[in-house]
């Protein structure tokens, strides 16, 4: 009985313990409601940087413009992708000075938490790459990757702004 134990509940995780079962319970009675908050404050951050002036270009697949936009539409009608990048004007530097600036978002890998999340991928996420496959996955050095979270979205925006005003 110790040996299926250790092997069943150590090793592959079986059983979760009540409290876990508990919080993971919390969790997905909460899901459609973060979901919703996420996709209405990407929304609303795509279309704010996509008329910002230090914005070169906005990879969402919401906007017109974008290839996909027609699947988008067919498979997301409610909205959804909190995940995307956008080039700012100018270079790694003052990709990675904007990004530096933030103060809300949280300078990590990770996608899709609660909390908007915020990083450059040429230099972290897909740094072993060479500059020819950067280019070719569409990550250039003045990419930044963000992650939207449920906060207030008059704090995100504010935060952003005050990013790029330096």
């Amino acid at each position: 009985m110790t040996r299926i134990r250790a092997i069943l509940l150590r090793d592959t995780g079986a059983t979760l313990a009540p409290v876990h079962a508990f919080i993971f319970l919390q969790g997905l009675e909460t899901l459609s409601l973060r979901v919703e908050r996420h996709v209405e404050n990407t929304i609303k951050v795509v279309e704010y940087l996509s008329k910002h002036p230090n914005v070169e270009k906005v990879n969402h697949p919401s906007l017109p413009d974008h290839p996909h936009q027609e699947l988008y539409k067919k498979y997301f009608p409610n909205g959804g992708a909190s995940i995307f990048t956008f080039t700012i004007k100018g270079g790694a530097a003052e990709a990675q000075e904007f990004i530096d600036r933030l103060k809300i978002f949280s300078l990590l890998a990770n996608v899709a938490d609660v909390k908007s999340l915020v990083i450059h991928p040429a230099s972290t996420t897909h740094s072993q790459l060479s500059e020819e496959e950067l280019l070719d996955q569409g990550i250039y050095p003045n990419t930044v990757r963000f992650s939207i979270g449920t906060e207030n979205i008059d704090d995100i925006l504010w935060d952003i702004e005050q990013a790029f005003k330096g």
